[in-house]
């Protein structure tokens, strides 16, 4: 089969239905805190260190539940501190890059990079660049093989960013749209309400990438439970024997795609059309 040379997905943002919907983030918010009574049950980490990076318009507030998470499973987990996601600037790209070169300097080993939303998008382009030093990469709901209209949020992005979407070469998102040199994880919902899912997905036939369907919200992808088992499988991996997701027998059901076609956005399925 031929593979498409444009890996940027060219699909409306979602409807305005599915981002009225986007308010039942509050039950994805609530569903988390049982996951801290059963982590217990969940593998136990390594104790190196990982980043988690907000999403769009977001701190390192939005990110502490699953930062406290991460942690209490037996990892090093670390804000940015790099303020609010505004979006992209020349400042805040070497900011991440120092954050995570002090990190591995602190610790002598490398780090996982976890990010939510347009923080998922950096932390690719961050492994990308450093590929030495990073152990994996996961996003949630990341747009990194978006188009402008493929998102609700691009005119506020385009005001307020530094570099507006429309300035970045062509060039330059056809490569980010293909995965960076680690293992690389893509956590998505096809009930996406602020960006298209199918921006959000990987198109790759590297053994070392997957896509994971977790359903629910794109503002709860940092409290959903089927993302924090999933993130909490993928950080146990030991360093260079990373296997691909498989959820135990009684775990399935929760990453089955329950969402009705007449619901989720687009008739496009790129994932369909790339096995």
């Amino acid at each position: 089969m031929n593979r498409p040379d444009d890996l940027i997905d060219h699909s409306h943002r979602p409807s305005r239905l599915l981002l009225a919907l986007e308010s039942r983030a509050v039950y994805d918010f609530a569903a988390m805190l049982p996951m801290f009574r059963l982590q217990k049950f969940l593998p136990r980490g390594d104790n190196h260190p990982v980043l988690v990076l907000p999403g769009f318009l977001a701190s390192s507030r939005s990110t502490k539940p699953l930062r406290n998470f991460i942690a209490d499973l037996g990892y090093r987990a670390h804000r940015w501190k790099l303020g609010y996601n505004m979006g992209y600037s020349f400042k805040l790209h070497y900011g991440m890059r120092d954050r995570v070169t002090e990190l591995v300097d602190r610790y002598g080993e490398k780090i996982s990079l976890v990010g939510w939303s347009l923080g998922g998008v950096y932390a690719r382009e961050l492994a990308r660049e450093m590929p030495d030093i990073v152990r994996q990469v996961i996003s949630m709901g990341s747009p990194f093989r978006g188009h402008p209209e493929s998102s609700n949020v691009h005119r506020i992005f385009n005001l307020i960013s530094e570099v507006p979407y429309e300035q970045i070469p062509q060039s330059f998102l056809q490569h980010m749209a293909h995965a960076p040199p680690v293992p690389t994880t893509a956590l998505y919902t096809r009930g996406d309400g602020v960006v298209a899912w199918q921006s959000t997905v990987e198109l790759s036939e590297r053994a070392d990438v997957e896509n994971i369907h977790v359903g629910g919200a794109h503002l709860g992808l940092g409290f959903n439970p089927r993302a924090l088992l999933a993130i909490a499988d993928r950080l146990a991996q030991p360093e260079g024997q990373w296997q691909p997701f498989r959820p135990r027998l009684w775990m399935k059901p929760l990453y089955h795609n329950w969402y009705p076609d007449w619901l989720v956005h687009g008739k496009e399925n790129p994932l369909a059309e790339w096995a």
